[in-house]
């Protein structure tokens, strides 16, 4: 599959790996009462419910200003990644809290790490075609 993300444009071979983030709304169950074992910590369960709904969000923007080949959609990319990123790693540094996750443990055993992985392919996938423009742009002042 990587081969496949690589060899499509910029704007369509991002879609598939943001869309994952857009069910980031799943989060929210850490301030549901009784999905948890006890009451979480208020400061996990805060930052980390809200911190997944908002990447979430800016998610869903970043697939419709990717498919709308908006101007500004490559910016709203970055912005969703590394706030999606900062999320994530704010809530790895609380790992205490997970021994009372109750019936959310999924979130942080089975999502964390597909939405990490995805972040750091976002990454490597905008960095390459940002290199690979600017050695274009490059070549293209050297033969003026």
């Amino acid at each position: 599959m990587l081969s496949w993300l690589e060899k499509q444009p910029l704007h369509q071979g991002l879609m598939p790996l943001i869309f994952p983030h857009a069910l980031r709304h799943v989060g929210l169950a850490f301030l549901v009462p009784g999905l948890v074992v006890q009451p979480l910590p208020s400061f996990f369960a805060t930052s980390v419910a809200y911190g997944d709904f908002v990447s979430g969000v800016l998610a869903l923007l970043s697939l419709v200003a990717l498919r709308a080949r908006w101007g500004l959609a490559l910016a709203l990319v970055w912005l969703f990644n590394i706030v999606g990123t900062m999320d994530l790693l704010n809530a790895l540094r609380q790992a205490e809290a997970v021994p009372d996750l109750g019936t959310t443990w999924y979130i942080p055993t089975f999502w964390v790490p597909i939405l990490l992985v995805t972040h750091g392919m976002i990454f490597a996938r905008i960095i390459k075609e940002w290199r690979r423009s600017s050695n274009s742009l490059k070549d293209q002042a050297a033969s003026v």
